[in-house]
């Protein structure tokens, strides 16, 4: 038997490398949805409801395969997705500093058109340090924060502002890798 293919629902560039740093090369297809949410969802309901919609999306582009979409917020009192500019991203990160807040990400996994599918929440929990506001500015100035839950990334110029973390490294990434390895040899893809 042949490997399965695997179709990351994602343009994400963090999750595509995660994949292609443990030797597998996705095929690459980017869902158009909408990732508006029902009123009252909780933070994990949020995160599957979301991925769950970008993989049924993928599913009718594909007649087979294993399809992975995953959707990653940050929770500090409220689900805080990506910022929608600059001022945002300042507002976020000003909240966030000498605090701790929840990274959450949906994984689904189907596989297309069979009744094969997982779908689950993993949560990491992340403790920043105090930084200051012109810290702040400096990191939103390197444009990074864009296209980021919580508008940071701990894999690149904000992890000097980070304490600890409580959890799954990838997850904050975005592709909690190792759960999503468990759930494929579960549904026993050859990779």
């Amino acid at each position: 038997m042949g490997e399965t293919k695997l179709i990351l629902a994602s343009g994400s560039p963090r999750r595509i490398q995660i994949m292609r740093d443990h030797g597998i090369e996705p095929e690459v297809f980017r869902p158009e949805v909408d990732e508006s949410l029902p009123e009252k969802i909780g933070m994990e309901q949020a995160v599957m409801y979301l991925a769950l919609k970008k993989a049924l999306y993928a599913e009718t582009a594909y007649d087979q395969g294993v399809i992975i979409a995953a959707d990653t917020v940050v929770f500090r009192d409220r689900i805080i997705g990506k910022p929608t500019d600059e001022g945002d991203a300042f507002s976020i990160l000003r909240d966030l500093r000498g605090r701790e807040h929840f990274v959450a990400t949906g994984v689904a996994m189907l596989g297309a058109h069979t009744s094969d599918r997982k779908i689950f929440c993993e949560v990491t929990k992340v403790f920043f340090k105090e930084y200051g506001d012109e810290e702040i500015a400096a990191y939103i100035a390197t444009g990074e924060y864009r296209d980021k839950a919580g508008g940071y990334a701990i894999q690149g110029g904000f992890a000097p502002y980070i304490d600890h973390i409580e959890g799954d490294y990838d997850n904050v990434v975005g592709f909690p890798w190792t759960r999503i390895r468990r759930e494929l040899s579960a549904m026993n893809t050859d990779l």
